[in-house]
């Protein structure tokens, strides 16, 4: 069973770790029996955050019994130190537990560090030193802003976008982690379901030993492949490769990721489903996508009222108003 040290906190966590976004979307007593199933078959690490409404609280009710055995990463998106104290309170009550092993600061416009006026990086060092948190993690998409966060030398853990489909500049930024013996944390890894092959994914982000990948879980046959890597690493076959390099052709340039920090849209569009809704019918099929219901959501584009809030908050530099529009006029083509 693979598993990785998260840097120089020196937690080892199993090289599968369980995001749990998804489980905000089932039954809570069907992410409980997820995540423990997740517990039972190896799997010590679960990424949660505040932003992700119940999810917190379903860890919470499923590992209370059982905290010292498993590490959790939770997240603040505070701008405020009265923000952040009342979500650390709120974190700790819905998980169930008196410490988070990382917290981490959730996606910020800026790197916080002491002395920047805003607080944030002070009152993470005193609820580190009260014992409510062990590590400090910083969460981005922006390259600018992790390799801050590296060059600063004040995080113990990053967690950034990472699969088969990154830059020159995402691998720099991995190795940069490495070579200052920061934990690093994949998200993404399977680009916003965008990447349909896990096994190849999987394959790939094998190949760096100090990368600890956290994958969205919400079914349980999605929870049964990636235990089933664990008794058998996958690796990367010739097949694989070629698989990549296609998906790297198509996939190359701008397309949306699916992260959703461009909402709520005041047209009240699904932003981060309806920008990329041309790679989804043709990746992954499905007659779900040309549902009346969704017909409907891909309609509301055209009430688009041209503010640019969602291009000003892409953390990937998207004209997203234009990518929307050209996504719209391709599903069209399809009904």
């Amino acid at each position: 069973m693979d598993s990785v040290i998260l840097g120089k906190t020196k937690l080892n966590v199993n090289k599968n770790g369980f995001g749990a976004l998804p489980i905000q979307r089932i039954e809570k007593k069907d992410a409980v029996y997820l995540l423990q199933k997740a517990f039972y078959h190896g799997i010590n690490y679960f990424d949660t955050a505040r932003w992700y409404s119940d999810s917190e609280e379903k860890i919470g009710a499923a590992f209370s019994w059982t905290r010292e055995k498993i590490i959790i990463s939770t997240k603040t998106a505070a701008q405020t130190v009265d923000v952040f104290w009342k979500e650390l309170e709120i974190s700790l009550t819905n998980l169930k537990t008196d410490y988070i092993d990382i917290y981490q600061f959730h996606n910020p416009e800026f790197c916080p560090q002491p002395g920047d006026q805003s607080g944030l990086y002070e009152a993470m060092l005193e609820a580190k030193k009260q014992g409510k948190i062990r590590f400090i993690g910083i969460t981005n998409h922006r390259q600018a802003v992790a390799r801050d966060a590296i060059e600063s030398n004040l995080y113990d853990t990053l967690q950034f976008p990472f699969c088969y489909l990154a830059s020159d500049e995402d691998l720099e930024i991995v190795k940069a982690c490495q070579t200052n013996n920061m934990g690093f944390i994949a998200m993404k890894a399977l680009s916003g379901g965008l990447i349909t092959d896990a096994k190849a994914a999987y394959a790939y982000l094998g190949q760096f030993d100090h990368v600890a990948p956290i994958w969205g879980i919400q079914r349980e046959c999605e929870l049964d492949e990636f235990l089933s890597y664990q008794e058998s690493p996958p690796t990367l076959t010739k097949e694989m490769k070629l698989k990549i390099e296609a998906d790297r052709k198509e996939l190359s340039g701008n397309f949306c990721r699916g992260c959703g920090y461009c909402m709520p849209c005041p047209a009240e569009i699904e932003i981060n489903n309806c920008a990329r809704m041309s790679l989804m019918l043709r990746r992954a099929p499905s007659d779900s996508l040309l549902s009346q219901e969704w017909q409907d959501k891909m309609k509301k584009i055209e009430n688009c009222i041209q503010c640019n809030q969602c291009k000003e908050k892409c953390p990937y530099g998207l004209n997203t108003p234009d990518l929307l529009l050209k996504n719209y006029e391709d599903y069209q083509t399809f009904l």
